[in-house]
């Protein structure tokens, strides 16, 4: 991964952001040292040193440690846990693999995958198609997998 920048956020933008993350807010506690890290990936938050949230279209959205932090409650996937080792690897979730998946989730919506047995984060992606139709299908991609455990961001050491 090459930096091409990296920098303190000022405190509106701060403030903008926290407002943006909403029940994630808490990923930035106050008194915390917050960071902008710009590079060839998507470019992150850096709270205290670890890169707890990721901004994808102008939107903050929390990385897989920051999702570690802060329990996920919306746009969840769960996958059977023979998905897992595929989604180690940074596969696309398929359809057939989904056991659950929250029913508010549009195409097109930032979410975040876990398995069915610890509810631990392993991924996150764009959804392809809705939240009912990834349960409801038997074959096909339903998430395009931005960021998942063991990729670039996930090893980040800055």
């Amino acid at each position: 991964m090459k930096i091409k920048k990296r920098y303190h956020l000022k405190k509106k933008k701060l403030k903008e952001f926290q407002t943006k993350l909403g029940p994630y807010s808490s990923l930035i506690p106050s008194k915390s040292k917050v960071e902008i890290l710009e590079s060839d990936l998507p470019d992150l938050i850096m709270v205290d040193g670890d890169p707890l949230i990721i901004i994808l279209d102008g939107e903050p959205f929390p990385t897989l440690k920051g999702a570690l932090k802060h329990p996920i409650e919306s746009h969840m996937v769960v996958v059977d846990m023979g998905a897992v080792k595929f989604m180690a690897s940074g596969a696309d979730v398929m359809s057939p693999g989904i056991v659950e998946a929250d029913p508010q989730i549009q195409e097109g919506d930032t979410v975040i995958v876990v398995d069915e047995n610890h509810r631990k984060p392993l991924a996150m992606g764009t959804a392809i198609i809705s939240g009912e139709e990834m349960v409801d299908k038997d074959k096909g991609k339903a998430v395009k997998t931005l960021h998942y455990i063991g990729d670039k961001i996930w090893n980040l050491d800055v």
